[in-house]
């Protein structure tokens, strides 16, 4: 069963991967990015990892997906474009001389992997005990990193203001030789 509950799910993750990047209109993008989450959440719940999974489809499904629809929709950046036409000179061939840097440094700890030490001990204490590791989890978030926590979720309010008050457009002056209430 748990091999039937991994193809499943890395079937939904692969199909919806292949939707975000394939599909024509934005809005169907970010729908298959919710399918990809939804996959991975799976693949989480698979490996007992139920708080990823929890956090996978409220953090990445629910509120990331969502400010990205709000954005798409807010821009109006479903209309099509002209890509034969190049706002920028040469930004094609910076775009794929900066991807093959991006690669390349990827590329080299991945092909030292074998050199590269597992990790380091925790830091914020064993795991072992009488408490679960989401208690533990859930002390160390609002105790020692709580000022980084409210400090994401201030950034991500500043960032969905911003994105508002950019996407705004004026609204046009009323014609003053028609009186309120008359058409």
């Amino acid at each position: 069963m748990d091999w039937v509950v991994f193809v499943v799910a890395a079937a939904a993750v692969l199909a919806g991967a292949l939707g975000v990047v394939l599909a024509t209109h934005p809005v169907h993008s970010a729908l298959m990015l919710v399918m990809t989450l939804f996959g991975i959440a799976v693949l989480f719940v698979a490996q007992e990892a139920h708080f990823l999974a929890a956090v996978q489809v409220i953090v990445s499904a629910g509120a990331i997906v969502v400010l990205f629809l709000f954005v798409i929709m807010l821009l109006g950046v479903d209309n099509a474009e002209n890509l034969s036409v190049e706002p920028i000179v040469g930004q094609r061939a910076a775009a794929a001389v900066i991807s093959l840097a991006v690669l390349a440094v990827i590329a080299v700890p991945v092909a030292r992997a074998s050199q590269i030490s597992a990790g380091a001990q925790s830091v914020t204490g064993p795991l072992e005990g009488e408490e679960t590791n989401v208690v533990l989890l859930g002390r160390a978030l609002f105790t020692d990193y709580v000022f980084a926590f409210e400090a994401t979720g201030a950034l991500l309010v500043v960032a969905v203001v911003g994105a508002v008050v950019l996407a705004r457009r004026p609204r046009p002056l009323a014609d003053p030789s028609v009186a309120p209430g008359r058409s």
